[in-house]
């Protein structure tokens, strides 16, 4: 576990200190990385141009609405890292961007979500028999991009990862508004929803390289522990975010029946009255925004808030410890700085 302001790293690693200015760390990654942000969403649009106008155009919708293509950044980093220094990286990245894009489509009309990323979610513009369809559409396509490359390897890392979102998708519904489910069965649907799509990237990075198998599955440990924390994060953003910053109301999850790690763990370790007043209100069909005010205050003095963070942080550890696997390296250092952000971001 880290201490307050710095990181611990082993095995020849340079201790970084930890900075809690999101801001400055996002300018500095952001600067770094400019040019593969730009190659990527070249790759992006061509890939998303296609006869059939609508998908086109709710693709274009759903890519454009603020993502942070942190997926795709990744895999190129990830190869980076192992020695490439080719162009062909780019085609391959956006695999994980269209993978991706296909789960949001396909949640929204699940979740009768109204708001993605500040916009109006896309089921209610073309409504979800539309959205479902260029949802598979989009998972299609990736497979496709994924074969063009002649690496089997890579193709069997990419259908594991969508096969367990898929499986993920189905346990996060069976255990909708389940105040039953305990922490390790949660921490199953973030591995297969969240963390085993990350990983793929930055595994297959690692394959796309032909780096060395010490380095392809420290790249996936890398990916698996960010990937964990990320939506950790995300967990707590839900009580205490900004609804401009978060692009979507705060509570969203709580409306939707998604019993998350914090409120998981206020109702183990609040106090009996804590536990029979959050019960009461998660049980309700709707909760008016005083009752949810008064859930997240509950949840913030059960501890349910600093323990999703500090088990964020561990997992970040975890995924900073595997880059030790590495040499010293301007993109190690990069991946390094990525991880620390993503347990200070806002959004």
């Amino acid at each position: 576990m880290e201490q307050a302001g710095t990181v611990v790293l082993s095995s020849g690693a340079v201790p970084r200190p930890v900075t809690s200015d999101p801001d400055a760390v996002k300018e500095r990654i952001v600067r770094q990385i400019r040019s593969d942000l730009e190659r990527i969403e070249v790759e992006i649009e061509r890939q998303l141009t296609t006869s059939i106008p609508l998908i086109s155009v709710v693709g274009r919708y759903i890519m454009g609405s603020g993502g942070k293509r942190l997926r795709p950044l990744l895999m190129v980093l990830a190869a980076r890292l192992c020695g490439y220094k080719g162009k062909r990286d780019a085609a391959l990245s956006v695999v994980f961007e269209f993978v991706h894009a296909a789960t949001l489509l396909h949640d929204d009309v699940v979740d009768h979500a109204e708001v993605r990323r500040s916009k109006p979610a896309a089921n209610t513009i073309w409504g979800n028999p539309a959205v479902v369809l260029i949802g598979d559409f989009l998972y299609s396509k990736a497979i496709l991009m994924a074969v063009g490359h002649d690496k089997l390897r890579i193709l069997e890392v990419l259908t594991d990862a969508t096969t367990k979102m898929a499986e993920g998708e189905v346990l996060q519904l069976i255990n909708s508004d389940n105040l039953e489910i305990d922490e390790g069965e949660y921490l199953e649907v973030v591995t297969r929803k969240t963390a085993v799509l990350i990983s793929a990237a930055c595994q297959i990075g690692g394959i796309f390289a032909s780096g060395p198998p010490a380095h392809v599955q420290a790249l996936r440990d890398y990916g698996y522990h960010l990937g964990i924390a990320f939506q950790l994060i995300d967990d707590t953003l839900d009580y205490t975010g900004d609804r401009e910053e978060l692009g979507k109301p705060v509570g969203n999850d709580i409306q939707e029946g998604k019993v998350t790690l914090p409120l998981i763990y206020a109702l183990r370790h609040g106090d009996s009255s804590t536990t029979a007043r959050l019960q009461e209100i998660f049980g309700a069909e709707e909760i008016p925004r005083e009752d949810f005010i008064e859930a997240r205050d509950l949840v913030v003095e059960a501890g349910g808030i600093d323990y999703t963070q500090r088990l964020a942080m561990e997992h970040i550890s975890e995924a900073k410890e595997a880059l030790t696997a590495f040499p010293p390296h301007p993109t190690r250092d990069l991946m390094v700085d990525i991880a620390d952000y993503v347990v200070f971001r806002r959004a």
